[in-house]
This record gives structure tokens, sequence and C-alpha cells, in this order.
């Protein structure tokens, strides 16, 4: 399912500091990858970029990375929500530690949430693209 999709903050993102820069384009990746654009959350992604996803290999550039996210989606995954903690940066590199919540829709039907912890090195190649993307779950609540 895609659903066109355009972020909001396109226009104004030169005129922001970099931590509001950091958290709009995180909150375009969650949309990008909640309507189906799965290609345009990947073209956020720097071409030498990685994603490390739990129980996969590397996903080493862009076209691999939209794989991995659209078997993500086509497996039951929904309504990604992201939240930034923290943003720390030097020059045109930045990193950004935040929390998550996914929606699995099983097989059965039944929805199963998921929320986690994850880091994202940035750097800024004219837009800022994000280098490296790694995440884990954290333990179920009953532990």
């Amino acid at each position: 399912m895609y659903r066109p999709y355009s972020g909001s903050l396109a226009d104004s993102r030169p005129f922001m500091d970099v931590e509001s820069q950091i958290r709009g384009l995180a909150q375009d990746y969650a949309t990008s990858f909640n309507t189906g654009n799965y290609d345009q959350a990947a073209r956020m992604f720097a071409p030498d970029g990685v994603l490390m996803a739990p129980h996969h290999d590397a996903a080493n550039g862009q076209k691999a990375v939209e794989r991995v996210l659209r078997e993500f989606g086509e497996s039951g995954y929904v309504d990604m929500r992201v939240e930034t903690v923290r943003v720390e940066n030097s020059g045109d590199m930045a990193m950004e530690e935040g929390r998550y919540s996914v929606t699995i829709r099983q097989a059965n039907g039944t929805l199963m949430p998921e929320r986690g912890k994850y880091v994202k090195v940035w750097r800024r190649l004219g837009a800022w693209l994000i280098l490296a993307d790694c995440w884990s779950r954290n333990p179920p609540a009953n532990r």
C-alpha cells in the first residue's frame, strides 16, 4: 500500500537548528514507513548507509534498506512511532538516540505491541542522511 507523502518541514529545515532538523526527519522516516513509502524512507539513508535490524544481516545501501523495510511492512509491522530522546552533533555528523513503538499484526489477526530503543548516525551531505541505523527490542513487560 503506497500512499503519497511529502515532508512538511522540507522548506524550513535550512533555518532550523540541527536537533530540530533531526527530530523532524525522524518523524518523516516513521511517516514514510507507515504509509508504505519504503523507497522514500530508504532515500533518507546515505548511499553508503546501513540498516542493522535485529535478526537480519546488515542492509548496506538504499536498495537493500528498502528491501528490509518492505519486508517488515509486508510481515505486519504497522504504526511505527518514534521519540527522539537526544541529539548530539559536531560539524556534519549527528547522533540521534530514541525510543520506538510499533504494532505487529500476527497471521491470526491479533496485534502485538513492540517497544524498544534505537540509535541513528546522521551525516550532512547537503541534506541530513542516515549513515547507520540500529535498534533493539525491550524485554517483554511481564519478565
